[in-house]
């Protein structure tokens, strides 16, 4: 009898170890079991707020050098990553283009990492901070042609931005946008865009 005990208590044994050696397979990330995250974005938020102005080299300043100035502009972008694994995934890189209608005027680069634990939503809050001297830029050098077609100026498409985004009043937008996932040994990049509003 005590000997049918003995196997009988190392049966158990055996199958509670391969259970749990089961579940534990079952929460590490493969190949196959590997979903990737979803990056949606929840809203844009207008950080900082310096309102609208420009003045170039030959304008004396009160203190300092002279130079071609602008104002600042600092948005934020809250993003929405969905981890929808069985096990924690790292955020390891995270960058987009900030995009004003049909212009690309800022890329963000965050090399931050961040874990998402297993089944849940983590919020992160990505900043641009960009000024109207450096959008000038890049409407001229990507947007140039564009803008001559519809008739626009940059000068009046940096008014209307720096006047408006308080507003949303035109469609702002995050291009390009790519994320770099890992657990374990597995990695994934997850490309995204949106608009807001």
């Amino acid at each position: 009898m005590q000997k049918k005990t003995i196997v009988l208590m190392w049966l158990v044994a055996l199958i509670m170890a391969a259970f749990i050696s089961g579940c534990a397979s079952m929460n590490k990330a493969t190949e196959s079991n590997f979903k990737d995250p979803v990056v949606s974005l929840s809203h844009v938020e207008v950080q900082k707020y310096w309102g609208w102005w420009f003045y170039g080299d030959k304008v004396e300043p009160t203190k300092g050098k002279a130079g071609n100035n602008a104002a600042p502009l600092a948005l934020a972008y809250i993003w929405e990553i969905k981890n929808p694994n069985s096990f924690p995934v790292e955020l390891q890189e995270f960058k987009f283009t900030v995009g004003f209608e049909d212009f690309d005027l800022d890329t963000v680069i965050l090399p931050d990492s961040m874990w998402i634990p297993a089944g849940k939503t983590n919020q992160l809050r990505a900043l641009s901070v960009f000024d109207a001297r450096s959008a000038q830029l890049s409407l001229l050098v990507t947007g140039g042609f564009k803008l001559k077609e519809q008739g626009i100026s940059f000068w009046d498409a940096l008014e209307k931005y720096w006047t408006e985004i308080p507003d949303f009043s035109f469609p702002v937008h995050a291009n390009q946008g790519s994320a770099i996932f890992q657990s374990g040994d597995i990695k994934r990049g997850v490309s995204f865009n949106a608009t807001f509003p």
